[in-house]
């Protein structure tokens, strides 16, 4: 399948990061009839619900899993925000996150190679555990940034992208996602998946990675952290 035909199959991608993104941190994962579901076992200790346009009918047999505890959360990807933005005031839930979106890259466009650290301040290391490959930048004991990929298949999954804030506007986010990328490539990896956040979005798209979709987090609460680094 051409990058361009995946980009369209969002179900299929959908899947593949929930996969990449539950073994980048120990999830545990289950289906709810078609769609994916994960155990936060680390963050809100309760399951969350992902969906690739749900119909009605589908998204409220999820609101109704998600009504059995308040801290679980649906988390929809789709082009039509507004549509679920109105579903979830329908049914009476709060939006607590829609700034993140589902970003894709073809691996052919990215660098192969270890980067290079130009600051003598700074070192790098790169580990891995359990399948899951680690970059960090550290500052003496104290840690600059770092982020982490999980291969799924031919895709390599990237997750928790975070340059500290006494560290921004130093390259170093570019740095850690040169240093994955050059991990996965240890695979055959062929395509690269990753949510961003809001500032992460500039960041991916100066590295050539393409929006794919909206990403909205709905649940019962109003407290809800981005799934990209929290």
């Amino acid at each position: 399948m051409t990058p361009d035909a995946m980009v369209e199959d969002i179900t299929h991608l959908l899947e593949v990061w929930v996969a990449g993104w539950a073994g980048c941190r120990g999830y545990e994962t289950r289906s709810e009839g078609r769609f994916p579901a994960v155990l936060r076992a680390d963050a809100n200790r309760d399951w969350v619900y992902f969906a690739h346009d749900p119909s009605n009918a589908e998204f409220a047999e999820l609101v109704s899993k998600a009504a059995e505890s308040s801290t679980r959360i649906i988390t929809v990807f789709t082009k039509d925000a507004a549509r679920y933005s109105f579903l979830a005031q329908e049914h009476g839930l709060n939006i607590t996150s829609a700034s993140q979106t589902m970003m894709f890259v073809d691996m052919e466009t990215q660098d192969s190679e270890d980067p290079w650290l130009a600051d003598d301040d700074l070192r790098a290391e790169t580990s891995q555990t359990g399948g899951v490959h680690h970059a960090v930048v550290r500052s003496g004991d104290e840690v600059a940034a770092s982020g982490r990929v999980y291969v799924v298949g031919k895709t390599a999954v990237f997750d928790r992208i975070v340059t500290e804030p006494g560290f921004q506007r130093r390259g170093l986010g570019s740095f850690i996602m040169k240093a994955l990328a050059a991990q996965a490539f240890e695979h055959d990896v062929e395509n690269g998946l990753l949510l961003a956040s809001l500032d992460g979005q500039k960041l991916y798209s100066h590295l050539g990675w393409k929006t794919v979709c909206h990403v909205m987090m709905i649940s019962a609460s109003d407290e809800g952290a981005d799934l990209s680094v929290a």
